[in-house]
């Protein structure tokens, strides 16, 4: 294998790398001899190429016009960096994608697309779910990005509902939910599901399914009822977040909950101290469990809760200040999340960083929490880089 580029290497294990490393990248990717590594860390980019953008749109329709074909690897590649900075031109590329095959199998690089406006990926999306019906990957990553659509999923609702009855079921609960009251058609589906009467029904199907229809009716009888019933029995990891989703409506399930913050498991007392805050308003007992979670030296590893803890921390808020100092710290880091060629690695340190960052001005606003911006790169400094790069 040979050695990447080291623009590559820098972006992908650097947090804030120079400027002129980005440039590199997309110098890299639009030249004759584009590289994987380098089209894999571009995809990842975001708005860190926001300034490329046209550059990026041309090649695109270069690949476009070089292949006779609106879709291809290069064509995906580049669609999928336009759209991580939010520009509308990845949208004819996408939608061709979508039509004739060619979106990415990969969950966190489909939900680079969601920089873009939730209704227009709503469309590419239900696109998908019609052409590739038993496809898994496409099915799944699908069903990901239109759960990250809210409310704008519902022109797709039909779509999604179809996969009620087949092996992508659950996913397709988590986007009739997050679609609400647009999707109360399927309400007597999903409580069939959450009452063990739906087809692959058991394991944490209810209680995806009971949370699925009290979003989408409004009606919290039967999440209250299957959630609780899971908390009281002990399989809680599913049945936590929907009681904390409820807030107080739970409240005659605060004491199973507040035992199982003494829970053997990381993510179990994660969820127990989200949903007892949520429930009783006091994040006296919650911050200290959460607070155990945050690793500094966490490697993005997703057994650990680490992120979903900062998340949570964020939005308790200013009682939650004991947290400020650990977050900055581990905001202030200059290496990225994970193992130097872990295949998104940039994505989840970018994921990481904006929940620091958001928790942090939720705990401490204004106090400078985000990490700071590099600075701008002079021009002379910027073409040593790159011819360093070149030797």
């Amino acid at each position: 294998m040979s050695r990447p580029d080291p623009a590559v290497e820098t972006v992908l294990r650097e947090r804030r790398p120079d400027p002129a490393c980005w440039d590199a990248v997309v110098d890299a990717v639009c030249s004759e001899e584009s590289s994987y590594d380098a089209e894999r860390v571009l995809i990842q980019a975001g708005t860190a190429v926001a300034r490329h953008t046209d550059r990026i749109a041309a090649d695109l329709r270069r690949q476009q016009g070089a292949f006779g074909t609106a879709v291809g690897h290069g064509v995906a590649v580049r669609a999928l960096a336009l759209a991580g900075t939010g520009d509308l031109r990845a949208l004819p590329a996408l939608h061709s994608l979508a039509e004739h095959g060619g979106l990415p199998y990969s969950r966190p690089e489909a939900r680079v697309m969601t920089a873009l406006p939730p209704a227009e990926l709503a469309a590419v999306m239900r696109t998908k779910l019609r052409r590739d019906r038993d496809g898994y990957h496409g099915n799944t990553t699908a069903l990901e990005v239109l759960a990250l659509c809210g409310s704008a999923a519902a022109l797709a609702v039909d779509d999604v509902a179809l996969r009620l009855d087949t092996p992508y079921a659950y996913d397709a609960m988590r986007v009739l939910g997050r679609t609400g009251p647009p999707a109360a058609a399927t309400a007597d589906r999903l409580a069939a599901y959450a009452t063990g009467r739906g087809q692959g029904a058991g394991g944490s199907y209810p209680r995806r399914a009971a949370w699925a229809h009290w979003k989408v009716t409004g009606d919290p009888a039967l999440a209250l009822d299957v959630c609780g019933a899971a908390v009281r029995s002990g399989t809680a990891s599913h049945g936590l977040p929907c009681l904390a989703d409820l807030g107080p409506l739970a409240a005659a399930h605060t004491t199973p909950v507040r035992y199982l913050m003494d829970s053997a498991g990381a993510w179990t007392r994660t969820y127990a101290a989200h949903a007892y805050w949520r429930i009783t308003g006091d994040p006296e007992p919650a911050v200290p469990v959460l607070l155990a979670e945050v690793d500094p030296a966490w490697d993005g590893d997703p057994a650990l809760p680490v992120r979903e803890a900062a998340r949570i921390l964020g939005q308790i808020g200013a009682p939650a200040v004991s947290a400020a100092s650990l977050l900055r710290r581990i905001l202030a880091q200059e290496e990225r999340l994970g193992r130097p060629w872990r295949g998104v690695r940039i994505l989840a340190d970018q994921a990481y960083v904006r929940t620091l960052t958001e928790a942090l001005e939720r705990i401490a606003p204004g106090t400078g929490a985000a990490a700071p911006a590099p600075a701008p790169v002079p021009a002379v400094r910027q073409r040593e880089v790159l011819v360093r790069w070149s030797k």
